[in-house]
């Protein structure tokens, strides 16, 4: 978790870097998620094809539609934002997670991971101060990518109890190439060999992250697993700073440790929530077992 936390800051850096470089945020989500379907090649020849296939096709357009709009989102903020605060901002997406969870996927939230919600929105004022501070585009922008990627999530939690990992990160950016050419054709400009070296990069530093991300919450569980991504505002922090002379001012940190705090406490209570609601149904079915053993064969 912690190298996929390093790979996502320099992620970050590098879309900054191609961002003040002259390269317009249209054209460089679109040249991004190209670069990621080249990383994908060899798995592909290997799996074929007929891995793609499924019958859920407008489920997934919809989950690529969500995280097309994160992703322009989330670049146009890292591209005018101290990197630092993006993060912050961005640490929301779990509040907005479970707000979702509750309207789509019908989860009952208790009393404590709704004070938590509340406690994370806080957190959020914090950083963007509305009334004492102007609230800029690029805020908003991050936000709306919290919001969005939240959507995505939910999706991805529907999608992933009939289809592939692997797949559904394929495929979703395959679908996504289409709905970035269409925006990036008015503003193209022919990218110069630095530009191109950086895109690679990017969608190198991209694949290696998803998949470092995925690894770790397959070796443990997500309450274990979350505290770690604290990393990613402390990579952040430090890559703009030594790249950029970006120095996030205090409130950034209180913010986003409260918005953080809140995040961690909702996935420890939704993992608890989740193996008490297994444990019940393992119960359940040993006792159905149990009874059917003891009543023995009928005559």
């Amino acid at each position: 978790m912690i190298i996929a936390c390093l790979f996502f800051s320099l992620m970050a850096g590098v879309i900054r870097y191609v961002s003040d470089s002259g390269m317009h945020i249209f054209q460089v989500v679109f040249l991004r998620n190209v670069a990621g379907i080249l990383f994908f090649l060899p798995w592909f020849f290997q799996a074929g094809l007929g891995v793609l296939k499924t019958k859920r096709i407008g489920a997934f357009g919809l989950r690529s539609l969500f995280g097309f709009a994160s992703m322009l989102s989330w670049f146009y903020a890292v591209s005018v934002l101290p990197l630092a605060d993006a993060v912050a901002l961005n640490f929301t997406a779990p509040i907005f997670g479970t707000i979702l969870a509750i309207v789509v996927l019908h989860e009952v939230v208790g009393i404590r991971r709704g004070a938590a919600m509340i406690v994370g929105f806080i957190g959020a004022m914090i950083i963007l101060r509305p009334g004492l501070t102007e609230m800029s585009v690029g805020s908003y922008s991050a936000i709306f990518s919290a919001v969005t990627m939240a959507c995505s999530m939910t999706m991805v939690k529907l999608l992933s109890r009939s289809e592939n990992t692997a797949a559904m990160v394929a495929l979703n950016q395959i679908l996504i190439i289409p709905m970035s050419l269409i925006p990036a054709i008015f503003v193209w400009e022919t990218p110069t060999m630095a530009q191109l070296v950086a895109i690679l990069i990017i969608g190198l530093l991209a694949t290696i992250g998803h998949l470092c991300f995925t690894k770790a919450y397959t070796l443990a569980d997500a309450s274990i697993v979350m505290p770690f991504d604290f990393f990613r505002l402390i990579f952040s922090a430090l890559i703009g700073f030594i790249f950029f002379m970006q120095e996030p001012d205090l409130f950034t940190y209180i913010g986003a440790a409260i918005i953080f705090a809140s995040s961690i406490y909702i996935a420890i209570r939704e993992a608890r929530v989740s193996n008490a609601r297994n444990n019940a149904k393992e119960k359940e079915i040993l006792a159905q077992i149990k009874a059917e053993t003891r009543s023995g064969p009928t005559k």
